[in-house]
């Protein structure tokens, strides 16, 4: 009875030491493996904001005085100015004012030519202007061009991480109020035509800072009043090739990630080797545990089987 009642609690205690041995180990071990893994994780990159960056061919702020200044009409206007990303080309833009020209439309600005564009991506952001043999038309001066210029250009450059830049250009002949100038980068150039009025031209302004850039092909200050009959008397400003931009946000400096030698992963076959690299492993614990319960259950066993046979 008493061999009877010993037998299969004894089996039982090896069978649950066994399982507790094999199961422990290599489940400490796989914990140990997992955190190893995260440990290399370097996390997500953040991509700085777009630049900015606007173009326009034309845009005037002009104010036109009819009937000895008794009506005053404004004529603000712009011929392809747009923002990134976009293009624009367009060779003729007309406006239409009460009282001049019968009612009926006029031409501002006509030109073979008259492209603006402007981009923006994260690392640059560009603004640029061409325009080929425009002529500018102000109310009152049906025949006479206020300015004609062979070819006028800009462009405003902004790269993450470098200093912006800007040109303005005006090539080939320019003429005001029917008679031909010199442009210098010395200085504004002033025209007056007795009996029609007077312009003056400012020539290829660049401004640039730490982040942005803006370029001006031509700016002119408009006083036209012909014959001083005040008929039509405009005053105001007009620019001509324009280009502006802003530099994206500089991305983030990336840290480095160590290389990964697969090699380093490897550990020697046995206990033993295990014990010599790195002085023990967490699994050790369990698998002298297990061990030991192995040794006592087998143990127990054979005392039991003596015991029954005696």
């Amino acid at each position: 009875m008493n061999s009877n009642d010993f037998r299969m609690p004894a089996r039982r205690l090896a069978a649950l030491a066994t399982v507790t041995a094999l199961t422990a180990a290599p489940a400490v071990l796989g914990a140990g493996a997992a955190h190893a893994t995260g440990a290399r994780v370097t996390g997500a990159h953040a991509t700085g904001a777009h630049g900015r960056a606007s173009a326009v061919v034309l845009r005037t702020g002009l104010d036109v005085a009819l009937l000895d200044h008794t009506v005053h009409l404004p004529l603000a206007l712009a011929l392809n100015e747009v923002r990134a990303p976009r293009s624009a080309d367009r060779t003729a833009l007309s406006a239409r004012l009460d009282g001049v020209n019968g009612g009926r439309p006029f031409t501002v600005l006509g030109a073979d030519v008259a492209r603006a564009e402007a981009t923006a991506t994260a690392r640059r952001a560009e603004g640029s202007v061409r325009v080929a043999h425009a002529r500018l038309h102000v109310p009152g001066l049906p025949l006479l061009s206020v300015i004609e210029a062979d070819a006028v250009t800009a462009r405003a450059t902004c790269e993450a991480g470098k200093a912006p830049t800007a040109s303005a250009d005006v090539l080939g002949a320019v003429t005001v109020l029917g008679r031909r100038v010199t442009l210098t980068a010395g200085g504004p150039v002033q025209v007056k035509v007795p009996g029609v009025g007077e312009v003056r031209l400012d020539l290829a302004e660049r401004r640039t800072t730490t982040r942005t850039a803006a370029a001006t092909a031509l700016r002119l200050k408009v006083s036209v009043n012909p014959l001083k009959l005040n008929v039509a008397d405009v005053e105001g400003t007009v620019t001509l090739a324009e280009a502006t931009c802003e530099s994206p946000a500089a991305p983030p400096a990336r840290h480095p990630v160590p290389p990964h030698d697969p090699a380093a992963d490897v550990r020697p076959q046995g206990a033993e080797a295990g014990l010599a690299e790195t002085g023990g492993s967490p699994a050790t614990p369990y698998i002298a545990g297990g061990a030991l319960a192995l040794l006592l259950a087998g143990g127990g066993a054979v005392a039991l089987t003596r015991r029954r046979k005696n």
